[in-house]
């Protein structure tokens, strides 16, 4: 992805604000071109595939799960329970600004993060405990101490939204983070919990990219591990495929050349997790260039099979980019000849949730003639279709979460790429 840094961060518009500005808005439906949007009092508006409306006003709505919902602002944490019609459970959080990642967990802990602070709720808010991360070997993995206060890194902000699987029974929490683009160089890891939160651990490190360390530092200051070979610059996606029992995730960004040597950032890793030992093996499937569909994201597994969605974005390899809506047999990630192209939008592209029959993904923003472009398919890859929804401007859609107990997808709509804009949600029509 190519990245558009801008460290400031407004609010977005309330629905009040929305709905003055979308009654002289118009939304296109790219494919196919005749149809046309509806809007209803409660600014919901509508296309031949979906119905799609902001968030209410007032919290920014980061994560959901069923019929709850966790969001933040004005120095507060808010739990709502009925999709964030209402906020019944709400805790004063004063860097509620500096909020990256949260989730919803199975049996009703929050786990939240800020810029390089885990924290976790067992009781709906009425109280909330810092997590120290820990190694493999039980002893705390502690932030970096950062050359310029103002900029310690994203810690934990992660790029897709969906993080809990059950695996053998019990619910697993694994994320990657995505980073080093605003807010300062970080190392880039993945994390996990088997126990909802209480327990938060690395499963992987990587190494030390040169290219993003701190400025003004030296080598003495590089975050990562220094012991790993394998560098990237974040992680795009990690996602579970219940029939192998096993990870995979994907990172970017680019092709380097470091002390006179090509390094590659773009690479899926696929992972096992023994839980009798508490202990994962994983190894690099694939390591390629950036004009590669490998470079890439919204990894999703469906009946065993996997999809994924690309961003090609390189210069180098054979043009057109290699971009598009793959499936293939997990086994076969590495063989290009055996993948599927279910659908291309030309464009980037690399996130996408499945749901039922559902594929929802999107286009990156400023790599895209679409203002805030949309990709659907609700007959599961069979037929396909593109929206752009102008009223919000240049946005990327990404975070996509798990449609909550009234059928809707929460969606973050970033500006440029990263800066946190507003929060739309999507309900599919049958």
């Amino acid at each position: 992805m190519n990245h558009i840094p801008d460290p400031q961060r407004q609010p977005g518009p309330s629905r009040r604000k929305f709905l003055a500005a979308s009654a002289a808005a118009t939304s296109c439906l790219m494919l196919p071109a005749d149809n046309n949007l509806r809007a209803d009092t409660e600014g919901v508006r509508s296309t031949d595939h979906f119905w799609y409306r902001l968030a209410p006003e007032g919290p920014y709505i980061d994560s959901q799960r069923d019929n709850k919902a966790f969001g933040f602002g004005l120095g507060k944490v808010y739990l709502s329970e009925d999709n964030g019609k209402t906020w019944a459970h709400d805790a004063i959080f004063r860097n509620a600004d500096n909020i990256t990642f949260s989730v919803i967990l199975k049996n009703g802990n929050i786990l939240f993060a800020t810029r390089t602070k885990l924290y976790l709720s067992t009781d709906n808010l009425k109280t909330y405990k810092q997590i120290t991360v820990k190694n493999s070997d039980g002893s705390d993995y502690l932030p970096h101490t950062p050359i310029d206060p103002a900029n310690p890194g994203w810690y934990f902000h992660s790029l897709d939204g969906v993080h809990t699987w059950d695996v053998d029974g019990s619910e697993m929490l694994v994320w990657g983070n995505y980073c080093n683009v605003i807010g300062g160089a970080v190392p880039v890891n993945i994390y996990y919990s088997t126990d909802q939160g209480e327990t938060v651990k690395l499963a992987y490190s990587f190494g030390q990219n040169p290219t993003f360390q701190q400025k003004g530092g030296d080598k003495s200051d590089w975050v990562g591990d220094p012991s790993n070979p394998v560098i990237c610059r974040h992680v795009h996606t990690v996602a579970y495929n219940p029939a192998e029992n096993a990870f995979y995730a994907c990172t970017g960004d680019h092709d380097r050349v470091i002390d006179g040597k090509a390094q590659q950032e773009c690479h899926w890793l696929r992972g096992t997790y023994d839980a009798a030992k508490d202990a994962w093996d994983w190894k690099v499937l694939v390591s390629v260039n950036s004009n590669s569909r490998y470079k890439s994201g919204g990894i999703n597994f469906v009946d065993g099979q996997l999809y994924w969605a690309s961003d090609a974005n390189g210069n180098n390899g054979t043009m057109p980019h290699d971009r598009g809506i793959f499936r293939c047999d997990p086994a076969d990630i590495a063989d290009p000849s055996k993948h599927t192209m279910l659908f291309n939008p030309h464009y980037e592209s690399a996130n996408m949730i499945i749901e039922d029959d559902v594929f929802l993904s999107a286009h990156y923003g400023p790599a895209s003639p679409f203002n805030t472009g949309f990709i659907i398919s609700t007959d599961r890859g069979k037929t396909w279709a593109e929206y752009d929804l102008p009223q919000f401007g240049k946005r990327s859609p990404l975070r996509f979460h798990k449609k909550n107990s009234d059928g809707w997808f929460r969606v973050d709509l970033r500006k440029g790429w990263i800066e946190r804009g507003e929060v739309l949600f999507i309900k599919p029509k049958p």
